[in-house]
């Protein structure tokens, strides 16, 4: 979250304790967002297993969802090394601008839910690329992730040395009362960077994904993409609001 939209989110959280909530000075993209949200668990819980989760997302059925993620959880208790991602089967609509996960190996973890070793990534090909893509049985990119603290910053350690770099100022006054102007110094100087491009898409390495079949799923990125959901769920649409 960051602080231009406190107006939005302050209500919601007013209940969560304090240092359980990351806001960023402003957006720099979902690289930074990450990184600092990791930083933090390493003063709370450093050597958990955590879970990143879009805002901007819908699925049809929760509980169904995650009980993929209690698998992935259950598949990173296994392979601690590796980062666990949940990959979305398409369904048959026409969808650009998704992000697209190569399956490689098949690891022997489950004999009903495979897993998978990452071998590419290719984020919001043409429209010609991601026909193909879905042809030879890639999935989504849903970004949703399950993996320890430690293996998560390790990814982007190697992925963006620079950005790692940048954050050690942060890192260093974590949990006292410099953390934000830290933080406001730090993001006065960075450019803004995709996590999905810049890290996953840069060299998988220790990736695997797990896929998801049963669970209709879109990104909300876009303005269409919420009317269609609305549709689908009978949500009437307002009209302006007053003055």
């Amino acid at each position: 979250m960051t602080r231009t939209q406190e107006r939005f989110y302050v209500p919601a959280l007013a209940s969560m304790r304090t240092g359980a909530v990351v806001v960023q000075p402003e957006n720099r993209g979902t690289a930074p967002a990450v990184l600092y949200a990791l930083l933090r668990l390493t003063t709370l819980a450093p050597r958990d297993r955590v879970a990143f989760f879009p805002a901007d997302h819908h699925v049809s059925d929760d509980r169904a969802f995650m009980s993929h993620v209690d698998a992935a959880f259950e598949a990173s208790a296994e392979r601690p090394d590796l980062v666990m991602l949940l990959g979305i089967v398409p369904d048959g609509l026409d969808r650009a601008g998704y992000g697209w996960i190569e399956p490689g190996e098949l690891l022997a973890w489950s004999s009903t839910r495979p897993l998978r070793l990452v071998r590419g990534f290719h984020e919001k090909p043409s429209r010609p690329d991601s026909e193909r893509y879905r042809a030879c049985g890639w999935l989504w990119n849903s970004f949703v992730m399950v993996a320890r603290v430690s293996a998560l910053l390790a990814l982007i350690k190697l992925a963006l040395p620079d950005l790692y770099r940048a954050f050690e100022p942060v890192r260093r006054c974590l949990g006292t009362v410099g953390e934000a102007a830290a933080v406001d110094v730090v993001y006065c100087g960075l450019p803004t960077i995709d996590f999905s491009r810049s890290v996953l898409e840069a060299g998988p390495g220790n990736l695997a994904v797990l896929p998801v079949s049963d669970v209709e799923w879109n990104d909300l990125g876009d303005p269409a993409r919420v009317q269609d959901i609305r549709s689908s769920l009978h949500v009437a649409t307002g009209g302006p609001r007053g003055k």
